[in-house]
């Protein structure tokens, strides 16, 4: 069972902040004056009424809950990478932090768009909704717009009939759990505005086992979709092998790593030098 999180902070919200607002409404003024009429009759102070727990506990949370809302919500999101698809350019146990607002404000839950700020652009890293499962989170880079025409063969990219540049940079070395990917072929491409690399192993067949979308050539993006893959590209579940990501199910753009711990790395599962990269 998946935990939804924003939905609890929603709740949780609503149900302290109403507490904390009928306690000031209806009960607050009524113990103010029952001690001001105590206090006119010589009460002692320590005889006076008090705010009962559970407005104390709603006071204190509410504006907490709340302010991680509207962050979590419309700002910045954490997420942590769970596994190789997006090698070299994030590694399994990088932490990141995603844009809310780059694709436009949508509210918590009801996912409904209220501003429009823009459209994931070629080359995006994007956190969206798994088309499958929009329980389920993932993380790709943005290949292919509405109208485009995507093909790829000989591991590598045609928008358009065009192919994406690449650029041999030698063979990586992988640590931690990303040291199976050791020896690969590590490209720069060159995809819309950005420059990025890749993974591509000569030994493995052009498409992912199982990933048949393009395997008859070239497929058209329909309007209000997306077609979108791993860097890591043998070893991507993505557009290839499930189609199209719908615009409303774009979570927003990954933009920098805070953190990176990896268990299976020797030595401290910290590795300091990628703490607040920018994720190109």
């Amino acid at each position: 069972m998946t935990f939804d999180f924003p939905a609890f902070l929603v709740l949780a919200s609503a149900l302290s902040g109403g507490i904390w607002l009928i306690d000031a409404l209806l009960f607050a003024p009524r113990r103010r004056r029952s001690d001001d009429a105590a206090l006119l009759k010589g009460a002692n102070d320590q005889l006076l009424s008090r705010e009962p727990t559970i407005v104390e506990y709603a006071r204190s949370f509410f504006p907490v809950i709340f302010a991680v809302l509207i962050l979590r919500s419309f700002l910045v999101e954490p997420f942590r990478i769970p596994s190789n698809s997006m090698m070299p350019t994030l590694l399994t146990g990088d932490f990141i932090l995603v844009n809310k607002f780059s694709y436009g404000l949508r509210l918590p839950v009801l996912n409904y768009k209220i501003v429009e700020i823009g459209n994931p652009q070629r080359g995006d890293v994007v956190v969206f909704k798994y088309p499958e499962n929009p329980k389920i989170d993932y993380i790709k880079r943005v290949v292919g717009l509405p109208g485009d025409e995507i093909n790829y063969r000989n591991k590598t990219i045609y928008v358009n009939g065009e192919a994406v540049s690449q650029l041999p940079m030698g063979n990586f070395n992988g640590e931690g759990s990303g040291i199976e990917m050791t020896g690969a072929n590590e490209l720069l491409e060159h995809l819309g505005d950005v420059n990025h690399a890749i993974l591509t192993r000569n030994e493995a067949p052009n498409l992912p086992l199982g990933c048949q979308k393009l395997a008859l050539g070239s497929i058209l993006v329909p309007p209000n979709h997306y077609f979108v893959m791993g860097d890591n590209r043998d070893n991507s579940n993505d557009s290839r092998c499930w189609g199209f990501v719908p615009a409303d199910h774009f979570v927003g753009k990954a933009f920098a790593i805070w953190m990176h711990w990896d268990m299976a790395r020797n030595g401290l599962p910290i590795l300091w030098s990628r703490l607040g990269n920018g994720i190109q």
